[in-house]
């Protein structure tokens, strides 16, 4: 039977995405599931860590909507050193001897707190005429990239000593002078926002530079730290252990908006892609249900409700 529904994967350093859900293929061919369809709902670069929602069977239908969602990460900036990648691969570019105290850092950040504009780093995925940016970047060509309007919902400074548990570097470390050296924070951001870019123009704001040297995501949409699961864990299915119980359903990726319970007559329309109407429902994107079985995804307006995404789905789970 093929299986729909949610792994999360605490992606470790050094894997990418796409490696991410061919590990999730091949253990579903290990563990005899034969050939499952496979997505992931946000690329996370290989020196990012943490959570990576990767969609099975129907769940697949809702990567896109998983792909826009709000994402939440901590991420550490280095003071003094700016790269061409604005992490730690890049080569060195800029370098400065200032370094901000905690009450500056903690001052500046009201700046990037909610709607700011916000230049993506030159080694990224966009297209600048057909062509990857860091593609260009790597060829030597000059790359000029414009500015994006991006969401901030929350920034903070995690000041702690040692390690917290969202597995996410923590510790500050002073100079002499109560400087930072580096920080880490935490950020609740939109889709599309770049964390190396805003630990960029955040060192710039403080009269330095800087680049990134830990990036951890710890959620992404409904989905958090507390359900993911190690790649050692993910492995262990191919290996006889049981998909069910790391699987969640299809559903947990719809917690975020109502559900509409159907009767079965309206649940056939809605397997008609038919649209309902009358519905004393507010307008917004809703997901249909007829007893515990996922339907669609639905688009209200006016009382009146237009499929987006069916799910095919069995009726009765076997």
């Amino acid at each position: 039977m093929m299986p729909h529904g949610w792994i999360i994967l605490d992606k470790p350093l050094g894997l990418g995405s796409t490696q991410a859900v061919g590990a999730v293929k091949r253990v579903c061919r290990e563990a005899g599931l034969g050939k499952v369809k496979v997505g992931h709902g946000g690329t996370l670069d290989p020196l990012a860590s943490g959570v990576l929602p990767i969609a099975l069977g129907e769940a697949t239908k809702l990567c896109g909507r998983m792909l826009d969602a709000s994402k939440e990460y901590a991420f550490t900036i280095r003071f003094g050193v700016e790269t061409d990648t604005l992490d730690l691969e890049g080569k060195i570019v800029a370098e400065s001897e200032v370094r901000p105290t905690l009450a500056e850092i903690e001052a500046v950040l009201p700046r990037f707190t909610g709607p700011i504009e916000q230049v993506p780093p030159v080694y990224s995925a966009i297209k600048v005429d057909g062509t990857r940016a860091y593609d260009l970047a790597r060829a030597g060509e000059a790359v000029d990239l414009k500015s994006r309007s991006v969401t901030i919902h929350s920034l903070s400074v995690r000041v702690e000593t040692g390690r917290d548990t969202s597995g996410a570097g923590v510790s500050t470390r002073l100079d002499t002078n109560g400087a930072l050296n580096e920080v880490t924070l935490v950020a609740h951001v939109s889709k599309g926002t770049y964390i190396r870019s805003m630990a960029r123009d955040i060192a710039r704001a403080l009269g330095t530079v800087g680049h990134v040297t830990m990036l951890r995501r710890l959620r992404a949409g409904p989905f958090g730290l507390d359900q993911a699961i190690s790649l050692d864990k993910l492995n262990e299915i191919g290996k006889g252990a049981r998909l069910e119980n790391v699987l969640l359903p299809l559903e947990a990726g719809l917690v975020d908006i109502p559900a509409l319970n159907l009767g079965p007559q309206q649940a056939g329309m809605v397997r008609q892609g038919r649209v309902l109407s009358g519905l004393p429902h507010d307008d917004g994107l809703h997901w249909a249900l007829c007893g515990t079985v996922p339907l669609a995804l639905m688009e209200l307006s006016g009382g009146n409700a237009r499929v987006v995404r069916g799910f095919n789905l069995p009726d009765v789970a076997e």
